[in-house]
């Protein structure tokens, strides 16, 4: 077998902070392929579920320095210094995992017993607990995602970077007598339906797609970096407040606070 075929993927997203309008175009697709269920009152996030949230940062300055920058924040799927992210770390029950193979940390749901360890560990917050099962609007089961299983309530569940049309790829590619499958015959939802392009997604141990070169920017960072996470989500912006907000910086580390 070549060894092309064999050396592991490492799929993750680069987003442009500086193209995002906050429209939740991307929440909005996330929920619609994920089965992501939803309550008639949505005011009280303290036990919603948003795998794909979008975040509103300010530099904290008035008119006329004033300035704003939105954050779409899906799973890190972090790789962490030892080879596997924090939540798979804590789990007792192994429903959660980090696969060497695509570098994504999968969510087990059947083996879940929601002690809500991961949710602890995860420093991102991308973790969302069912405390109740999911009941959908008359008629609206018909539109469910068949290939996205539906959650229970009392499990935790979290953003997979739509994996289910990772397998349908793969499937498609075996069934064409192809080893590999091409950068745009796998995308997550949110990358497909943001308006302005803000998110890019692939493979970014691959010279050939296009997050591969967008992780180099020189404006690039990830959040919380210094956690040793390792997270697969890149972002990108101009303004250095956005950059220092997103990494935690503390004043008296002696970073520039220029805009």
């Amino acid at each position: 077998m070549n060894k092309e075929h064999n050396k592991a993927k490492k799929f993750g997203m680069v987003i442009d902070l500086d193209k995002c309008t906050g429209c939740g175009s991307c929440m909005v697709a996330c929920m619609a392929e994920n089965n992501v269920p939803f309550k008639a009152d949505e005011t009280n996030k303290l036990d919603s579920i948003t795998w794909m949230r979008v975040y509103k940062l300010t530099n904290g300055k008035s008119f006329p320095d004033a300035d704003f920058c939105y954050l779409p924040r899906p799973c890190m799927h972090c790789e962490g210094e030892h080879g596997h992210s924090p939540c798979v770390s804590v789990c007792p029950a192994t429903a959660t995992d980090y696969s060497h193979e695509t570098g994504i940390v999968s969510q087990i749901y059947t083996r879940c017993f929601g002690c809500r360890y991961c949710m602890a560990a995860c420093p991102y917050h991308a973790r969302y607990f069912n405390w109740w099962d999911p009941v959908w609007p008359e008629g609206m089961e018909k539109s469910l995602n068949p290939n996205v299983s539906v959650r229970m309530r009392g499990i935790v569940e979290k953003c997979s970077f739509c994996y289910h049309r990772y397998q349908l790829a793969k499937e498609k590619a075996y069934y064409e007598d192809r080893r590999e499958i091409e950068e745009q015959e796998y995308q997550t939802a949110c990358t497909q339906a943001c308006p302005a392009g803000a998110i890019t997604f692939g493979d970014l141990n691959n010279p050939e797609h296009a997050v591969h070169e967008l992780k180099k920017n020189p404006n690039a960072f990830r959040l919380l970096e210094r956690l040793g996470t390792n997270p697969k989500v890149y972002y990108i912006s101009s303004r250095e407040w956005v950059r220092l907000a997103g990494d935690n910086y503390l004043r008296q580390e002696g970073k520039s606070e220029k805009n």
